[in-house]
């Protein structure tokens, strides 16, 4: 099951597995409390601090803007487990069952960790600019693999194990 897989699959299950709980956790932190859960976490504290200090969010606007950040996250974190249970639930016939979560939470997650690496470049907080840049890496690169991947062709049998006679095999392929 595992020997067929492409390298985008492979790199997509590693990936799932780390921003999964990379993901949830902060966010149901926000759902739980969203002024204590944004600022006081790694992932959102750059954000957060542009939103307060830069544009001086009131309470109220940053709360909103709290919800708002866990519920980017949180469906990018669903799409990824989406992609991993129908990945490994998949028998090996059905190559690439969850390209589409994978391609959807890739591009929802490279846009949340390019805006938070821009938001966090903007306070100044250099380890968690460092966190967004290698997130914003991760997300992007997967994604150019699975542009530039292709599906290996479906294995040809000789001529010889298909039923066609040798002298007839080139005219057979031709007409």
């Amino acid at each position: 099951m595992y020997r067929d897989w492409k390298i985008s699959t492979f790199n997509g299950v590693l990936l799932a597995s780390y921003f999964i709980p990379a993901w949830a956790i902060p966010a149901l932190k926000i759902v739980v409390s969203p002024v204590h859960g944004l600022f006081y976490e790694r992932g959102n504290v750059g954000p957060a601090m542009f939103v307060s200090d830069i544009l001086q969010f009131g309470t109220l606007a940053t709360v909103r803007f709290a919800w708002l950040l866990a519920l980017a996250k949180l469906t990018v974190v669903g799409f990824f487990a989406v992609f991993a249970a129908a990945t490994l639930r998949a028998p090996s016939r059905k190559r690439g069952a969850g390209d589409e979560a994978l391609a959807i939470a890739l591009l929802l997650g490279s846009m949340v960790s390019v805006a938070s690496m821009v938001l966090t470049s903007q306070v100044g907080d250099v380890a968690a600019l460092r966190l967004h840049a290698t997130e914003s890496l991760l997300l992007l690169s997967l994604g150019i693999v699975m542009l530039v991947e292709t599906d290996k062709p479906a294995r040809s049998l000789p001529a010889a194990e298909a039923g066609v006679p040798v002298a007839d095999a080139p005219s057979a392929i031709a007409g």
